[in-house]
């Protein structure tokens, strides 16, 4: 942790902070006042005001506890510190918990009509905002500028599925034999939600699991990760602009603690995490009686199968999507692609030189991928590469950080792998890529479900029997046919297994964020 006193410190930032080129030359000024608002200049000419306070009661406001060090920012692509932000304590998690249950006693009252104005409303504003808060992630996650509009986007269209679906929400009237009534279900909010995310989606993973809380009545306390916060410090900007009423939706920053006092409050009914499985764990632990939504990791299968011979262009440029896209920094990242060995050679041939063609850069330059997020996921890659190379898969491209500064790596594939080495059994969660030859569909299938995980896979081939064939007995949440990470906002994403349960997006998501109460009407009179 960064201290302020420290003289060494404070000479070697001013200096790295007159080199940088990314217009941050206020920071120290920001961190010795510890103001809650840091004038920012992005590279591609925004100039924004960054928050990085906690937001509380739709106010950014300092930690309770002056004590709290502040957390630092690093840019990845150049390791440069853009600014800090504050770190929220378990007093500050109380407080915003106890604003979120204050809101929600007439958050829950709101008609249909009145929530779904106000996600209307916030998705306008986001879709104002698209270039700025894209542009916002790409300098704090490092992700290619063009990804984050897409995700942008894709988050305004989840809040506008969640705004249309606020009144089509229901419950089931159950029909009795005996003429004496009838009974009924209806759905109700379960009261404040406690929101965990990721660094690889900021933006996206809010949307995720901001919309089903809201559309259903729930009020909000919401933890981004640490080490890519400034986008979602920025959007609850546009949640007050929206007008949502004060404690509905709260955000605290901050570390580990701040994650186990909101899983373990009493006060918090549903806890929806994305992350880990070992710190999925640690919550399962202490969490307590909750409703629980686990979106955890994914070691996803891709099978190719000779039928796809005639397509091989598209499914490479598919593999290369399901693989490099964000970096590899997927949880659904098709990381091991099953070939049958008919085609294994001709796919090979093509997708090493369709890899070795990929631009990966400074985000701001549009490549196909950035860097990854941060130096503890470049160290695990570079790891898992020499762990692939003992255990002798062979390395048909990529394999090296690429520079000395920031963390880009480039895009990895290993061929000849076996279904035993941990390159094709453990996620890394970066652009590498195993190759694995079979013989018959049946070995392939086998092979694929061979895992802990079961949050997604990939299938590809010209025959429509034979796609549902292997589809059917892929164990995997999501099955995509002929294309990769294709997400709607109708359709349901969740895992199985160690992959974690409950949903995100589609009406599925809306029922993890309610309780269900049966009626039972009697229509004679009282006996």
């Amino acid at each position: 942790m960064l201290k302020i006193n420290n003289a060494t410190y404070a000479t070697a930032f001013k200096a790295q902070l007159q080199s940088s080129k990314y217009g941050i030359a206020q920071a120290i000024q920001r961190r010795l006042n510890h103001t809650l608002n840091f004038d920012m200049k992005l590279p591609n000419g925004h100039n924004y005001v960054q928050p990085t306070g906690l937001f509380i009661n739709n106010e950014f406001v300092k930690p309770l506890s002056k004590s709290k060090p502040s957390i630092p920012v690093y840019n990845p692509y150049n390791e440069s510190l853009i600014c800090d932000i504050y770190e929220g304590g378990a007093d500050d998690v109380e407080k915003a918990i106890d604003a979120a249950e204050k809101a929600f006693q007439t958050w829950k009252l709101t008609t249909p009509e009145e929530r779904s104005k106000l996600l209307y409303k916030l998705a306008d504003l986001i879709e104002q905002n698209i270039d700025l808060l894209a542009s916002i992630e790409t300098l704090d996650n490092g992700k290619a500028l063009s990804s984050a509009k897409g995700d942008v986007t894709l988050m305004a269209n989840y809040f506008r599925y969640g705004a249309s679906m606020c009144d089509k929400l229901h419950g089931t009237i159950f029909q009795n034999n005996k003429k004496d009534g009838f009974g009924y279900t209806v759905r109700e909010p379960v009261g404040v939600c406690g929101l965990i995310s990721s660094f690889n989606f900021p933006l996206m993973f809010v949307s995720w699991k901001l919309v089903p809380a809201l559309v259903t009545g729930n009020t909000c306390v919401f933890k981004p990760s640490e080490h890519s916060c400034l986008s979602t410090l920025y959007f609850a900007n546009l949640v007050k602009e929206a007008g949502f009423p004060p404690g509905v939706i709260n955000f605290i920053t901050g570390l580990g603690p701040v994650g186990a006092t909101l899983t373990s409050s009493p006060k918090i009914k549903k806890i929806s995490f994305t992350g880990s499985v070992g710190t999925a764990k640690k919550i399962m632990s202490s969490v307590g009686i909750k409703k629980v939504t686990l979106e955890l990791g994914g070691k996803s299968p891709s099978i190719v199968t000779n039928k796809a011979k005639e397509d091989l262009d598209k499914v490479v440029d598919n593999i290369c999507l399901g693989i490099f896209f964000n970096s590899g920094e997927v949880c659904c990242a098709g990381s091991r692609v099953y070939v049958q060995e008919d085609i294994y050679d001709e796919l090979v041939e093509k997708l090493v030189k369709k890899t070795e063609s990929l631009k990966v850069g400074d985000g701001f330059t549009d490549p196909y991928f950035g860097p990854l997020t941060n130096k503890m996921q470049l160290d695990k890659v570079k790891n898992y590469v020499d762990i692939a190379t003992k255990e002798g898969a062979k390395l048909l491209t990529g394999g090296k950080q690429i520079g000395d500064k920031g963390y880009l790596f480039q895009p990895t594939i290993f061929g000849d792998c076996t279904n035993d080495m941990r390159v094709v059994k453990e996620e890394i969660f970066g652009p590498v890529l195993s190759l694995i030859k079979f013989k018959d569909v049946k070995e392939a299938i086998a092979m694929a479900n061979d895992t802990e995980y079961g949050l997604a896979a990939g299938v590809f081939t010209s025959d429509l029997n034979e796609a549902i064939e292997i589809s059917n007995q892929l164990n995997a949440g999501t099955v995509w046919v002929n294309t990769y990470n294709n997400f709607h906002p109708s359709l349901p994403f969740g895992g199985h297994s160690a992959s974690g349960y409950g949903s995100e997006m589609s009406e599925e998501a809306f029922h993890c964020y309610t309780n269900v109460k049966a009626v039972k009407m009697n229509i004679k009179p009282i006996a």
